[in-house]
């Protein structure tokens, strides 16, 4: 992952609504949730939330996906992976016990 897309990622998650929501996401799996289920869940109205899954999305952190009258986000798993990636791939040294076994510690291209 390039620097400036791990500081937009980043940027996307510092702030408590949008880190909730992603967390959501991330619990929800790969169907993702109705946006009407999110902003109740966030407790936002509808239209913050819009901002705020736009601003997911551009991050390259989600992707929305319309079925039928309903519009489901859901979390973009790779680019997560690649991220968390980003942040922990020179801390094992040498030592994957560091990083508790960490699939960032490992070799790149091996995935899990």
């Amino acid at each position: 992952m390039e620097e400036l897309h791990a500081i937009t990622a980043l940027s996307a998650l510092a702030q408590p609504t949008r880190l909730a929501v992603f967390r959501a996401l991330v619990q929800a799996g790969p169907n993702g949730m109705a946006a009407g289920d999110l902003a109740v869940m966030a407790q936002v109205p509808a239209s913050t939330l819009s901002t705020h899954l736009r601003i997911l999305e551009n991050a390259g952190l989600t992707i929305s996906r319309r079925r039928s009258r309903y519009i489901f986000h859901a979390v973009r798993y790779e680019t997560a992976r690649q991220l968390i990636a980003y942040l922990m791939e020179d801390c094992c040294a040498g030592h994957p016990d560091i990083c508790g076994g960490s699939m960032a510690c490992e070799p790149e291209g091996i995935v899990r």
